[in-house]
């Protein structure tokens, strides 16, 4: 396999980044100095709860805006034509079905900064993620995790 890429977003991942930057940059930002500008107008700062919690809300803002400017500014985004269909790469859907319980998800792998497992979307550094990189359709993947071993076969590889 080629040099594994550290950086490298779906489509969909890289936008939601940009969203989110934007959102911090524009509402959240407006909406800390509205706090920020409130409570200065109660007066006496040295003991203003209000104002210490808006000047925490700004910092953390910033750090977020900082750190999505960092992991934009190198990413890379996939191309659809280098997703594989062959095996489970970044990018990739692919069918898993429990080889105990017989149940089948679709799940997308993703980077890690992208995952929602909520919404199936899988980070490459997770156990499974791990186990499922690079591996065809018909493979039998065993996955340990602090809930036990499980036992997964890829029935099906694809593109989202």
């Amino acid at each position: 396999m080629a040099e594994e890429k550290k950086n490298v977003y779906t489509a969909y991942g890289y936008k939601q980044l940009q969203d989110e930057l934007a959102d911090r940059k524009t509402r959240v930002t407006a909406e800390i100095t509205q706090r920020l500008a409130e409570a200065r107008a109660q007066g006496d700062l040295s003991e203003n709860s209000e104002y210490d919690d808006a000047k925490d809300a700004q910092a953390q803002n910033e750090a977020r805006i900082k750190e999505i400017e960092l992991l934009l500014k190198d990413a890379e985004v996939l191309g659809e034509d280098e997703i594989s269909t062959k095996e489970v790469s970044i990018g990739s859907t692919f069918v898993l079905r429990d080889e105990e319980t017989k149940e089948q998800e679709t799940y997308e792998l993703v980077n890690g900064n992208e995952e929602d497992i909520f919404n199936n979307r899988l980070s490459k550094d997770s156990p499974l993620g791990q186990a499922i990189l690079g591996k065809k359709k018909g493979n039998v993947v065993e996955v340990s995790t602090n809930a036990g071993a499980f036992k997964y076969k890829i029935m099906k590889i694809g593109k989202s």
